[in-house]
C-alpha cells in the first residue's frame, strides 16, 4: 500500500501539471543550491514555479495524468518548472539562464496537452512576446487605414488648392474659361 505522503506527493504534481498552461522539464545536475534559488527568483515574475521532485513520483504522476509521452524526459535529477502564463517568456528566461549555467539543460516539455522536445522548447524561447505580436497584428491593420486616411486628405487638399488658383485667377481679371467650349479632337 502507498504511503500517504507519497500519494500526496503524486496528487501535487499531476494537478500542477495538468493546472499549468505549460512546463519545461530541465537536467539541473552540477547547479548549486543558490543557483537554483536565482533560477527560483528569475522564474518567479514569470508566473513560473520550479520544483523538484523524486522521478519514480513524477513519473507515476504523468501518467496518471495521461501524459506518459513526457515519461522518457524524466531520467536522471529532473526540475519541472509549471508555468502560468506566457509560455514563451519562461521559456526565454530558463533558456538565458541556460546560457548563463551550462549545467541546466532544458530536456523537453509541455505546452497546453503537446509535449515538445528541447529544440521546440528554444524555439518557443526565441518567438516574440505576446505584447510584440499583438503590436505587430495591430500595426498591420493600422497600415491601410494610415495610407487610406493619407488619400482623402490629399484630395480635401488638392481640392482647396485648385479653389484658390481659380479665386486667384479671377481676381486677377483673367476671364474664366468657358465650359461649352472645350476642346473636340
Amino acid at each position: 500500500m502507498a504511503r500517504p505522503e507519497k500519494v500526496a506527493v503524486v496528487t501535487e504534481i499531476r494537478e500542477k501539471i495538468t493546472g499549468s498552461d505549460a512546463a519545461v522539464l530541465a537536467e539541473y545536475r552540477g547547479l548549486k543550491v543558490g543557483e537554483l534559488a536565482e533560477l527560483r527568483g528569475v522564474l518567479r515574475p514569470t508566473g513560473t514555479e520550479l520544483k523538484i521532485f523524486k522521478n519514480t513520483l513524477a513519473r507515476r504522476a504523468v501518467d496518471e495524468a495521461g501524459l506518459a509521452d513526457l515519461i522518457p524526459f524524466l531520467q536522471g535529477p529532473t526540475a519541472i518548472a509549471f508555468i502560468n502564463g506566457d509560455a514563451v517568456i519562461a521559456a526565454k528566461a530558463l533558456k538565458e539562464f541556460a546560457k548563463a549555467h551550462p549545467t541546466l539543460v532544458l530536456k523537453g516539455g509541455l505546452l497546453g496537452t503537446r509535449v515538445m522536445a528541447a529544440s521546440e522548447v528554444s524555439a518557443l524561447a526565441e518567438v516574440p512576446p505576446r505584447a510584440t505580436l499583438l503590436a505587430m497584428l495591430a500595426g498591420g491593420f493600422q497600415a491601410p487605414l494610415v495610407k487610406a486616411a493619407g488619400l482623402f486628405s490629399s484630395f480635401t487638399r488638392n481640392f482647396a488648392y485648385g479653389l484658390k488658383a481659380y479665386a486667384e485667377q479671377r481676381e486677377a481679371g483673367s476671364p474664366a474659361p468657358d465650359p461649352s467650349e472645350t476642346p473636340t479632337e
